[in-house]
């Protein structure tokens, strides 16, 4: 059975990556463990009101639906942090 960790990334790159770009934003992973991410909203969403809605809505969600525990973490803005990976 695939970790904590790996399932999330996974949720990431398979469900949630691919909305976040068709919507014009972009999204860094920051930080991986098996408790949880952290993660960095950028582009379309930099700075944009809506990112509690996404983050609420979608983001939190689908990640919780793999990892029910998970600590879910995200910041925004067009300074992407050091060592973050776009998705």
């Amino acid at each position: 059975m695939a970790s904590p960790r790996d399932q999330l990334l996974r949720v990431l790159r398979e469900v949630i990556a691919p909305l976040v770009r068709a919507d014009g934003g972009e999204i860094y992973l920051v930080h991986a463990d098996d408790a949880g991410v952290t993660l960095h909203l950028a582009g379309r969403y930099s700075g944009c009101p809506g990112n509690t809605l996404v983050q609420r809505g979608v983001i939190e969600p689908a990640l919780r639906a793999a990892v029910p525990r998970a600590e879910v973490t995200i910041t925004s803005g067009v300074l992407v942090p050091e060592n973050a990976e776009l998705l």
